[in-house]
């Protein structure tokens, strides 16, 4: 599924970095299998809601049913950064607002960009991770036991 996403993301963006694939829990407590997940790093001419509305038509393409909130799912694309972009809409909201508090966000962010300033923290991805307080296990794919 990460692969075909990735194909279909390519489509209107220009892939510029990748994560490893991670493996972590489930979070939020509405699902039950464990989730792999994957940051990329995306270059592209579409707005901020034409890449949401890109992504939501991906998602769907890919088997996602919105049916229970932080329920299990085929596919969750998430914008956690537009550039240096913050947007507070009813639709979107970047910086993406859990990330400072999802490891299994923050670890491939950190992977791929250690060093990029949350525009409303004034924080690295590194140090968001170090201060981090989720306890849930992220591994890279395969090293899960």
């Amino acid at each position: 599924m990460l692969n075909k996403a990735i194909k279909l993301l390519t489509q209107q963006m220009k892939l510029e970095r990748e994560s490893t694939i991670y493996q972590s829990a489930a979070w939020g407590g509405n699902s039950q299998a464990a989730y792999l997940n994957q940051v990329l790093v995306m270059n592209t001419s579409l707005s901020a809601i034409d890449c949401l509305d890109f992504i939501l038509q991906i998602e769907n393409q890919l088997g996602r049913e919105r049916v229970l909130k932080w329920g299990d799912r085929t596919m969750d694309i998430d914008i956690l950064y537009f550039d240096n972009e913050i947007i507070n809409t009813e639709r979107l909201k970047v910086p993406h607002p859990h990330l400072v508090s999802r490891n299994f966000v923050l670890v491939p962010l950190a992977e791929v960009l250690p060093d990029y300033l949350h525009p409303l923290i004034k924080k690295t991805s590194i140090e968001l991770m170090n201060a981090c307080e989720d306890v849930l296990m992220v591994k890279p794919w395969g090293d899960f036991a």
